[in-house]
Formats: structure tokens, C-alpha cells, sequence
């Protein structure tokens, strides 16, 4: 599970045997939010509202990215 990025004190996270839809997991302290890459809508859990910002701002200019590293970790997705 490897961290592509640290916002301050929050982990962005792509895990590889991972299933659809492509998202990315952000964890905070004792919070964690799985959102989806496409949409960034949340698909489980939640983080803080603020943390949840900082999150949202990053990814906005990064889908590519996002989305680049989880198909090289889920290959067969």
C-alpha cells in the first residue's frame, strides 16, 4: 500500500488487489475516505471537513495521476 502523497498530516493512499470503482483511500488520524477518482465523491467513510478540503483541492489536478497509479497497482481492473 503504497503513500503517493502526504498533505500535512494527511496519507494518500493506493492500495494494489484492490476492486472498482478506481479510488484512492485518505487517511487522517483515526479517519479514513475511500473517494473516487473520477467523480471524487466519496465511496466510504469520511474524513473531517477540513482535511476532506485539502484532499479534494489536491486531487482536482491530479486524477491523471490518481488514476495512472491505480492501474499500475491493479493491473487486471
Amino acid at each position: 500500500m503504497p503513500t503517493i502523497k502526504l498533505l500535512d498530516s494527511i496519507k494518500i493512499d493506493v492500495y494494489s488487489r484492490e476492486h472498482p470503482p478506481p479510488h484512492f483511500h485518505a487517511l487522517y488520524a483515526e479517519f479514513e475516505e475511500l473517494i473516487v477518482i473520477d467523480s471524487l465523491e466519496t465511496y466510504a467513510g469520511k474524513l473531517p471537513t477540513i482535511q476532506r478540503k485539502k484532499v479534494i483541492e489536491w486531487a482536482i489536478d491530479k486524477k491523471d495521476f490518481l488514476l495512472e497509479n491505480f492501474k499500475r497497482l491493479n493491473p487486471r481492473l
